[in-house]
């Protein structure tokens, strides 16, 4: 069974992927070719994976004292693009 520290650094891997992909792919894409495809494909489940990092988050405040100390930091890393690696990359120097 994953601990819910493996999956929120999952989903935290999941979202930067996604908004990485969405964001240099499927948006220029959309307006250099006029093609939406890709960004209905991306769109949906970066939403997703965005709802579930935001809860997770949340979520660890309680348990985890790297991210209730650094919680404004792990909100803001989820709209930057490669925010959430580095959230991860910080955040498993400290497990």
């Amino acid at each position: 069974m994953m601990s819910l520290i493996n999956f929120f650094r999952l989903i935290a891997l999941l979202e930067g992927l996604s908004y990485v992909l969405l964001l240099f792919i499927a948006v220029p894409v959309k307006y250099l070719y006029n093609e939406a495809f890709y960004v209905k494909i991306l769109g949906m489940p970066h939403g997703i994976l965005f709802m579930v990092y935001i809860l997770l988050s949340i979520l660890l405040i309680f348990k985890n004292n790297w991210i209730r100390n650094n919680f404004f930091y792990v909100m803001v890393a989820s709209v930057v693009p490669f925010g959430t690696f580095i959230v991860d990359f910080k955040f498993k120097k400290t497990l």
